[in-house]
């Protein structure tokens, strides 16, 4: 009897422990509900190019310039969701005809996310998202699952709805996690039937329990590729259901277990133990070789674990060994807890910019006050080996205008580089006034300064360190402005180090549009002269206030044959930047733009080098700079015929493969 009534102990205990944990729970659900009329930045975060004004969110800027525009807003809170409702205002503004992507609602356990062409999210990590995407392009709505392509579509023209009418529109989207049902409704908001629709635009049989096992981030993203679509939110609310439904436990014959709200009752039957000693003697020997072999190999399991960590830890240690080694330039190694706890876990919040190389966060160390500026390699872990390689020299470069890395990191898989922090940002935003400052306007004498400190650190990266170090990605997003306005020369993802006395070879074409030299687009050759026709194109930004390819109408507007036409009716001076109201030196103002067309040369060999770039902006060159009346044109020869116009532009042509050369010719 004393074995039994162990036996009978024991399961009535685990039948409690099986009560409280399978049955309780089920009484739990939880209900997360938010309610935007209009947007404020104290609970959502803008990513790419998405902005707010006045309460309402912009995913996408509209741009003269052909290139996309890509943005994304996420709710700051995580959420865990089986079964979900939300609805929200929405309006698309087209100003060209021409029709982008369009945007899209997501569910992702991402909070990293970026806009990119297809107006989807994009993230270092692998693709999972749920999507409910609204095409502009084939004025459609459609459901996405980790992948572009829509698993299903259902055409709005149909139903009487233009994405593209400008109006007001308004959308319910609905999952039944019970049904496993996925419904999305449309109707223009403001008119009779503004209230929800009976019928849905979208309605979808699909189980999305696999998305739904971690918590989410929900958030909308949009995508213009080339357009000049405005996509806004105007409100948004949500509302999501979390019933925990446990599986009950199968119980043995011989024990009852109902349970009604708190209470739980458990009839045990003895049973003799004249009828059943051998079976609990059996059961006996079983839990005992249970309670052995159990912790035994729990202990073999430890043991396998620890082998494992050891060797993963020996393999990382060896490695920030021969890193440590390799960055001989850098002042400090950080450690990664202290980097996680500067970027407030590396959240979105941080985010001040993306790269070639990753994601920049900002970093405020409390312990000493500083802020700095992290880059995240977005680069696999055993790719990394030659791209470090090359960050190892260029952490020993010195240059006052140069970004200057103060440390870097190697753990948890991850390469973390730590650099100054830039209080004025990037170029380009102070220029074309995107920055908070939106009312500074850079003076003619911050201007003169930023293109004298640019051709010096070129200078110095083309012919003074050890080893020539080619930018390849010279642009006003690269160059960043310390708290007195200095250009600092950043982002060396795309830098490629060589011997003075070789030539480098690139087999991919790095860089972007509108600052890549003729003959880099037609070869992939680098070398420093394509870094001094960038460094033109930068100039002629800086004097003019333009960027390198802007709209006017229906036509695209090439900068340096725009202030080459000038130069050619003996109107130069007429390029100079209006906004600056005539407040410079006009000698100096037509020297910058002379000296940004001769870096501009479509020639190379006509190009000056940036030794002699800094001569000529500090009077000391003794030749004077000889431009030509009318531009350069270059004749190049090869097997698939494409020319610069049509790189740049946003229409597909039809190519006559009969061609085999291409004229770049700039009047």
């Amino acid at each position: 009897m004393p074995f039994i009534t162990t036996t009978n102990t024991v399961t009535v205990t685990v039948t409690v422990i099986f009560f409280f944990l399978f049955m309780l729970p089920s009484t739990l659900s939880q209900n997360t509900t938010f309610n935007f009329s209009s947007f404020t930045l104290r609970n959502i975060t803008l990513l790419g190019d998405s902005f707010l004004r006045n309460g309402v969110v912009g995913l996408t800027r509209s741009t003269t310039v052909p290139a996309s525009s890509a943005g994304s807003f996420i709710y700051n809170n995580p959420i865990n969701t089986t079964t979900f409702t939300t609805t929200f205002s929405f309006s698309i503004t087209n100003t060209t005809g021409s029709s982008g992507n369009g945007f899209a609602f997501f569910l992702s356990p991402f909070n990293r996310l970026l806009g990119i062409p297809g107006s989807l999210p994009n993230s270092s990590e692998p693709n999972r998202f749920v999507a409910v995407e609204f095409d502009t392009r084939f004025n459609h709505v459609g459901l996405d699952l980790n992948t572009l392509d829509p698993v299903r579509t259902d055409d709005l023209t149909l139903q009487g709805i233009d994405l593209k009418s400008g109006k007001l529109i308004t959308s319910w989207i609905d999952y039944n996690s019970d049904k496993k049902k996925l419904s999305a409704f449309l109707t223009y908001s403001g008119s009779s039937n503004s209230s929800k629709p009976e019928k849905p635009v979208l309605s979808v049989d699909v189980d999305l329990s696999e998305y739904f096992k971690e918590i989410l981030y929900v958030g909308f993203s949009g995508s213009t590729e080339g357009s000049t679509e405005l996509y806004e939110i105007v409100n948004w609310s949500f509302e999501l259901f979390e019933f925990l439904v446990p599986q009950k436990p199968s119980l043995v014959n011989h024990h009852n277990v109902s349970g009604s709200g708190s209470t739980v009752s458990v009839a045990v039957k003895d049973v003799p133990a004249s009828k059943n000693s051998t079976k609990n003697r059996k059961r006996f020997v079983i839990g005992v070789g249970v309670a052995i072999a159990g912790p035994a190999f729990f202990c073999v399991v430890l043991l396998v674990l620890g082998y494992v960590s050891f060797r993963k830890w020996n393999g990382v240690r060896k490695q920030k060994k021969s890193f440590r080694t390799g960055f001989v330039g850098c002042p400090k190694e950080f450690d990664y807890k202290e980097l996680k706890l500067a970027t407030r876990g590396f959240h979105v919040s941080r985010i001040i910019g993306n790269g070639s190389f990753g994601t920049v966060y900002k970093a405020l160390f409390v312990s000493s006050g500083t802020i700095a500026a992290v880059k995240r390699s977005r680069h696999s872990h055993e790719g990394k080996t030659e791209f470090l390689s090359e960050l190892s020299i260029i952490a020993g470069l010195r240059h006052k205008n140069l970004v200057q890395l103060q440390g870097w990191c190697v753990e948890k898989g991850e390469l973390l580089l730590v650099y100054e922090f830039m209080p004025n940002g990037s170029l380009d935003k102070i220029l074309y006034q995107e920055s908070e400052c939106s009312n500074f306007l850079l003076s003619w004498f911050h201007r003169l300064n930023i293109a004298i400190g640019l051709a010096s650190v070129l200078s110095y990266l083309h012919q003074e360190c050890d080893k020539r170090v080619i930018h390849r990605d010279i642009k006003t997003g690269n160059i960043l402005l310390d708290g007195n306005f200095n250009p600092r020369l950043g982002d060396f993802g795309l830098a490629k180090l060589m011997d003075h006395d070789k030539s480098p070879v690139s087999t991919l074409t790095a860089g972007t549009m509108g600052y890549l030299a003729p003959e880099y687009l037609q070869y992939g050759k680098a070398n420093d002269k394509t870094d001094v026709f960038s460094y033109g194109v930068v100039v002629l930004e800086v004097a003019c206030g333009r960027r390198p390819i802007e709209r006017e109408g229906q036509e695209m507007v090439n900068l340096v044959d725009w202030v080459w036409g000038l130069h050619s009716q003996g109107k130069i001076i007429e390029a100079a930047d209006k906004r600056l109201n005539g407040e410079f030196q006009e000698e100096e103002m037509r020297k910058l733009l002379l000296l940004g067309l001769s870096c501009a040369n479509p020639d190379s060999d006509q190009r000056p080098s940036m030794r002699r770039v800094l001569q000529i902006l500090n009077n000391e060159a003794v030749q004077p700079l000889v431009v030509p009346k009318v531009k350069p044109s270059l004749t190049f020869s090869y097997s698939l015929p494409l020319s610069l116009d049509e790189i740049v532009s946003d229409t597909e042509e039809e190519f006559n493969s009969s061609h085999n050369l291409c004229e770049i010719k700039i009047d």
